[in-house]
């Protein structure tokens, strides 16, 4: 009798020491986030991922009562800031805007301190956005043919910068060397807006940077813009015509970005984020904002963003070995 009463009261701490651990994981869930969030981007502030995360960030912190700040760790092709998410507590309160250099990086890369695959959950595809063609007024070049004809006269002397080894722009030079058969030396930085700032200085003559960003300074006269790297012309520089349609046949090049959390993340919690972000990116002051940007905001589903990157994987992965790009 005394040993099945023991067994009795065993089990009913033991049920009870359960449900107390149920009801506080479920407690933790449904009131997040109770504490700031962080959210990291791998590249210098000012450039369209940064930019795109502090659109996100701020309208987060006003639907959570809770502090929403962007981390800036710029460099290593966006490893160092997909590493610390990648070493975050598995709960939600890290996020990372990451770019195409996610699934690009393990074909450029022969280590990465992490699995890109295992150990991060998708969110959200945020936004797409093309990329501008640009040249320093000191380059004879008034049409992406004419840039073709220079680049062709001085093999490897014009240089073309970009926001890091792997990044969208190093690959849209890469696919534009490959396709017309040009040689000009990359030179990455560490993020856009460095290397926006010596392309208006002439240290380096090309550049292939955000259209939003870099527009501005073309309409200023301090670069000279040619053409959009889509496939189709963007609605605010519908007078510049697309890489493929200047003389380029089958170029076409248009990168995009997305909302990453650690693997492990509860599911409630990953619903909410989802849930909230995608909400955000639907509102139609978002969506002006994003287009008035030069891109377009998109907020899908966690399923469907998952379906994106295994796409995206295959084909960037395609462009990288055709294309010969490596980490320098």
């Amino acid at each position: 009798m005394t040993q099945r009463l023991t067994i009795r009261r065993a089990a009913l701490a033991c049920a009870l020491f359960m449900c107390g651990m149920t009801a506080v994981h479920g407690q933790g869930t449904t009131q997040f986030p109770s504490r700031p969030i962080r959210f990291l981007v791998g590249f210098a502030p000012g450039g369209f991922t940064d930019v795109m995360a502090r659109i996100i960030a701020g309208k987060l912190s006003e639907a959570w009562h809770q502090q929403v700040v962007v981390d800036n760790r710029p460099g290593a092709s966006t490893t160092i800031a997909t590493g610390i998410l990648a070493l975050a507590a598995p709960d939600g309160y890290t996020l990372l805007m990451m770019t195409d250099n996610h699934v690009t990086n393990p074909s450029l890369l022969a280590r990465l301190p992490y699995d890109s695959h295992k150990d991060f959950a998708p969110v959200t595809l945020a936004a797409l956005a093309p990329f501008l063609l640009v040249v320093h007024p000191s380059v004879p070049a008034q049409s992406v043919k004419d840039l073709i004809a220079v680049a062709k006269a001085r093999p490897g002397q014009l240089s073309y910068g970009s926001g890091g080894i792997g990044a969208p722009g190093h690959l849209s030079g890469q696919m534009f060397s490959t396709l017309t058969g040009v040689k000009m030396v990359h030179v990455p930085y560490k993020g856009a807006v460095p290397a926006l700032v010596d392309i208006q200085s002439g240290q380096i003559q090309v550049y292939f940077g955000n259209l939003p960003v870099t527009l501005p300074h073309a309409k200023a006269g301090q670069i000279r813009a040619l053409a959009v790297t889509s496939a189709k012309r963007s609605a605010i520089a519908a007078n510049l015509p697309t890489v493929a349609e200047a003389g380029v046949p089958g170029f076409e090049l248009t990168p995009w970005y997305g909302v990453l959390t650690r693997a492990g993340t509860p599911e409630a919690v990953l619903a909410k984020l989802s849930r909230d972000i995608v909400g955000i990116l639907h509102t139609t002051e978002i969506r002006q904002r994003v287009i008035n940007l030069g891109g377009e905001a998109v907020g899908n589903s966690r399923a469907e963003f998952a379906r994106f990157l295994k796409t995206e994987a295959e084909k960037w992965g395609k462009l990288v070995r055709d294309s010969g790009a490596r980490a320098e």
